[in-house]
């Protein structure tokens, strides 16, 4: 990977120029450095009983928001590190009454236009950047654990269902976001939406 380049660059590809420029702002992360984008936004989280059930392992295992909410302000982070090319994704929510919810994964390219998003407990969802034209859309690819180095896939898809997520630009410094999964029996179990404003850029 090229280190005075995106991150993502390599992710897109050839569709990396065809991005809106909002999109080159949200991904201008370089690895191996500093450089940290912050956006802010206002979310909407859903949750069905299934995923309420399921709320005090996803707060253990540090995945997704386990909170219900609508108009919750966001902030994202997202972070280089100087000695790799991970990228972090920093999420606070601020749920009113409620302490900041910090929500934060790293996410690992694995060749071609695939990523993999590591929550705190090591298991990661591995999906597929791609650009239809008018939006980026992350398509689900299936669970995985590190092992030794190697990727192992997880089976976890009659658990934790199918993860689908998009991003659209509204301006040159906006976007929208939506994010769900869709359990085979149970139909759709989780999602957050919002849309948000790019607020600072420090690239190192």
């Amino acid at each position: 990977m090229t280190i005075d380049v995106p991150i993502f660059q390599s992710i897109f590809g050839q569709q990396w120029p065809l991005l809106p420029s909002v999109m080159h702002k949200h991904y201008a992360n370089r690895p191996y450095c500093n450089d940290v984008v912050t956006v802010e936004g206002i979310m909407k989280v859903e949750l069905s009983l299934f995923a309420r059930l399921l709320s005090p392992l996803l707060r253990i295992a540090g995945a997704l928001v386990p909170c219900a909410g609508e108009n919750i302000p966001v902030t994202v982070h997202f972070r280089s590190e100087p000695d790799s090319n991970i990228y972090v994704f920093d999420r606070i929510f601020c749920f009113p009454g409620k302490a900041p919810y910090h929500f934060r994964s790293r996410m690992q390219p694995v060749g071609g236009s695939e990523i993999v998003e590591f929550m705190r407990i090591g298991i990661g969802w591995q999906v597929r950047y791609g650009y239809d034209g008018q939006k980026v859309v992350m398509a689900h690819r299936g669970y995985v654990m590190k092992l030794f180095g190697k990727l192992i896939r997880l089976p976890l898809e009659l658990l934790l269902g199918r993860g689908y997520a998009e991003e659209e630009a509204l301006s040159d410094k906006s976007f929208r976001m939506y994010m769900d999964i869709r359990h085979p029996l149970f139909g759709k179990i989780y999602s957050y939406s919002g849309e948000f404003a790019l607020t600072e850029m420090v690239l190192d």
